[in-house]
Formats: structure tokens, C-alpha cells, sequence
């Protein structure tokens, strides 16, 4: 018997995904358990592997093909004969962007991996607008979708949704925001559905589509300048009683703890310390109220070669520097590795970017939305500075000296209080006395 294999539910509030590439052809042999194909949505890039071993029979969606939860992606199993019709490559090009007709609550929100589905269900077709939802009527759509519309004051009953029972996506909200007028009355089919015929070259200039991360992060980078009111304070910070005290240590830290000790659990330290004294800044304005978070949820960025993710450390000011350190190296080693869960990359209250491992002196970050913050970290540079003694003697000295910027949400943090919060991280850095245990 054919197994299907199904978009999974990557998330409570995910509810479609992008196949960025299959691992297998048609006709390939898969055991089970083996990486399948890879996704991409809203909160997170993951391997899927296979539900069963078997032989990949047929492939429904091609890549770069966005699909609802629960829709047939591909066949593993079956006679022979259902795979003499074509390779990966003729399916890939065939086959359309669907949407499934399944509902998304019907699926099990807690999925994590494809499940063994055997499904009679008529194969999926096109996405085409459905007219706008009646007033009154339920309006069905995510929770992204419902902040994009509280933001631009929009009634939702007014948006065309092209996803399953008219449900509202992102892009629907998106493009009745670019143009209302239209988007009653647009019958749109996904672009993403011949994504092989939008990559060419023009002249000498190469055109190639959005990967959907790209796409996602473009989104917000633009949601969040339109949202909030950027400031941004630099701090410089003598970093070399860090500097010194990792020289030191981080041969026996590895050997006692089996984990390299990088300057990031210091720091991490350092901004839990002064979000304790300046709690502000690691609040979020929600519809004219102030939301001061119950725990210090620290949102570390990683740099991909395809992107950009930010898994969290959740509940940091409860873990120790050995747990800090713990956390911060395995979250980025399975961000790199597509292995991370959507649980992982949602719900920070402040970010932490490093950009000085490209060695640049500093830079002036975009918020994450919701949070009110965030903290780049740029380079550490070796360079003489002016030290005064408890005489007042000045001398000069070669120091390892890094800049610290924080960007705030002035709506809610008022300069004083971002410029304490630094100050407090600066001192906790300059006049560490805490031990590495």
C-alpha cells in the first residue's frame, strides 16, 4: 500500500510551508527516518524525513511550491507501474503550488515529523482568492496575519484569502495593503507556483526569485522601521579582564564541561544582569499597554549561509554561565544544521546580534518585533587607551576594547533608561567577579 507524505504542522500558528529542496528523486530508495525534504515557514528551516522505508514513487510538489499543513507532497510505496510516468525533474516541473482542502485544525498541532497517512483525499488544486468574508463572519486567518491588520487598521472581513475556506495569509494582508482597492476583486494565483520560470537572465544582470526566508525576513525588517521608532546608544567596553580570564580558563572549561567557552556566555551574563535593573527594556508594547515579560527569553542570531534565524534562550536568567554557554553553542550548531523546532525560534524578549565575527566596528540593528530592543555586538579590536590610576595618573595602555550598540523602541524606553541598562552591562563586563564554575 502507497503511504502519503504530508506537509507537517511545524507550529500551533504555522500553517504552510515551503519545500526549499528535496534530499530524494522519484524512484529513489528511502529508509525511514531519513531526511526526506527540507521546509521553510514562518518560524523555522527543518529537515523532514521520511515516514516509513520504501521507494519515493512520486513527488507532488515541486521545490520552491508553498502548500498548507496536512497536503500530499510526495508517495513512498505503491506498484511499480504508478512510477513509470515520469521522473523527479518531469514531476517538479508539472506539478502546480497547491493548497490542501484538509482543514489545519484537523491536523495534530504537536507534530514534529510527516506521520504515516494513508489518505483518500482528491488531489489538491491551484490557489485561487475567494471573495471576501461577509461581515460578521468568521474570518479565518493566523495570528500574524491579525497583528499586520490591528497594525494598518484593516478589517479583515474586507480580505480576499486565498488559502483553504478563505483563509488570510500573509501575502493576502500584504498585497490588500499595497493595493486595497484591487484586492476585492483579484483572483490571484500563488506566483510561487512556477518558481523554475522565474530565475533568468537579463542582459548581464541575474534575476532570481526570493527564497522564502529571504522573502520573511524582508517582511519584517520593513514591519518593524514602519512599527517602532529606532534609537541607537553606543557603548565602548574594555574587554580585557574577559579577555584574559577566557585565556585562562576555557582549556580546562572545555575539558570539564565538554563545551568551548566563547565570549557569548559572558555577555549573556552581563545583559540578563542589567535587564534585571532596567526590566523595561526587555518589555513589548501590546495595543497601548506595557508588557513586562515574566522571564529574560534571550533571542541569539545566527548567520546562514541562506539567512538569517534566531533561536531563544528561554527563561536565561535561571540557567548558570556553564548553562548559558551550554544552550548558546547548541542552538546555534542546530541552526546551522536545519535542526532546530519551532518552539525554538519564538517567543524572545530581546536580541542579541554578534556582528563582530565579521570584524566590523559597529552597527545599528533592527528590532525583532515584538520585542522593544536589541543588542549588536561588534568587533573586538586591540587598541591603546588612556588608563587613570587612584592617583589620577594617567597612562596608556593596549586594551581590547569592543563596542556595544543597543537599538530601542523610543515609544516605550526613554534614553536614560537604555543608557543605565548600558552602563550597568559595561561595568558587570569591565569589573567581572564572577567565577566560572
Amino acid at each position: 500500500m502507497p503511504t502519503d507524505v504530508v506537509m507537517p504542522q511545524m507550529g500551533e500558528s504555522i500553517f504552510e510551508g515551503t519545500i526549499t529542496k528535496w534530499l530524494k528523486k522519484a524512484g529513489d530508495a528511502v529508509e525511514k527516518d531519513e531526511p526526506l525534504f527540507e521546509i521553510s515557514t514562518d518560524k523555522v528551516d527543518a529537515e523532514i524525513p521520511s515516514p516509513i522505508s520504501g521507494i519515493l514513487t512520486e513527488i507532488k510538489t515541486p521545490e520552491g511550491a508553498t502548500v498548507e499543513i496536512n497536503t500530499i507532497v510526495a508517495v513512498i510505496g505503491g506498484s511499480a507501474s504508478e512510477n513509470a510516468s515520469g521522473t523527479a525533474a518531469d514531476t517538479a516541473q508539472s506539478a502546480p503550488a497547491t493548497k490542501s482542502t484538509a482543514s489545519p485544525a484537523a491536523s495534530d498541532s504537536r507534530m514534529a515529523a510527516v506521520p504515516q497517512v494513508q489518505s483518500k483525499q482528491k488531489a489538491p488544486t491551484q490557489r485561487v482568492a475567494q471573495t471576501p468574508q461577509a461581515i460578521g463572519e468568521l474570518t479565518r486567518s493566523s495570528p500574524l496575519v491579525r497583528r499586520i491588520a490591528r497594525e494598518h487598521n484593516i478589517d479583515l472581513a474586507h480580505v480576499a484569502g486565498t488559502g483553504s475556506n478563505g483563509r488570510i495569509s500573509k501575502d493576502d494582508i500584504l498585497n490588500y495593503i499595497a493595493s486595497p482597492a484591487n484586492a476585492a476583486s483579484s483572483a490571484r494565483v500563488s506566483e510561487r507556483s512556477a518558481p523554475s520560470q522565474v530565475a533568468q537572465v537579463v542582459s548581464a544582470s541575474e534575476i532570481v526569485p526570493l527564497t522564502r526566508m529571504r522573502a520573511i525576513i524582508a517582511q519584517r525588517m520593513v514591519e518593524s522601521k514602519q512599527i517602532s521608532p529606532h534609537v541607537h546608544t553606543v557603548y565602548k567596553v574594555d574587554m580585557t579582564r574577559i579577555v584574559q580570564l577566557r585565556a585562562e580558563q576555557k582549556d580546562a572549561f572545555e575539558t570539564r564541561h565538554a563545551v568551548k567557552l566563547t565570549y557569548m556566555p559572558f555577555i549573556a551574563t552581563a545583559v540578563i544582569a542589567a535587564l534585571k535593573k532596567f526590566p523595561i527594556v526587555n518589555a513589548s508594547l501590546v495595543e497601548n499597554y506595557i508588557h513586562y515579560h515574566a522571564n529574560i527569553n534571550l533571542g541569539i542570531a545566527v548567520a546562514l549561509d541562506w539567512g538569517l534565524i534566531v533561536p531563544v534562550v528561554r527563561q536565561a536568567e535561571q540557567l548558570s554561565f556553564v548553562d548559558l554557554g551550554r544552550t548558546i553553542n547548541d542552538l546555534a550548531a542546530r541552526a546551522r544544521t536545519k535542526k532546530l523546532t519551532p518552539e525554538e525560534v519564538g517567543g524572545s524578549t530581546i536580541t542579541l546580534t554578534n556582528s563582530g565575527v565579521f570584524g566590523d566596528i559597529f552597527s545599528t540593528p533592527i528590532i525583532n518585533q515584538p520585542e522593544s530592543a536589541i543588542l549588536c555586538i561588534s568587533g573586538l579590536h586591540k587598541e591603546p587607551a588612556v588608563l587613570t590610576d587612584s592617583a589620577g595618573i594617567d597612562t596608556i595602555a593596549i586594551r581590547s576594547m569592543q563596542h556595544f550598540t543597543l537599538g530601542f523602541d523610543h515609544r516605550l524606553i526613554d534614553g536614560a533608561d537604555a543608557c543605565q541598562c548600558m552602563l550597568t552591562l559595561k561595568r558587570t563586563l569591565e569589573n567581572w567577579d564572577q567565577e566560572i564554575v
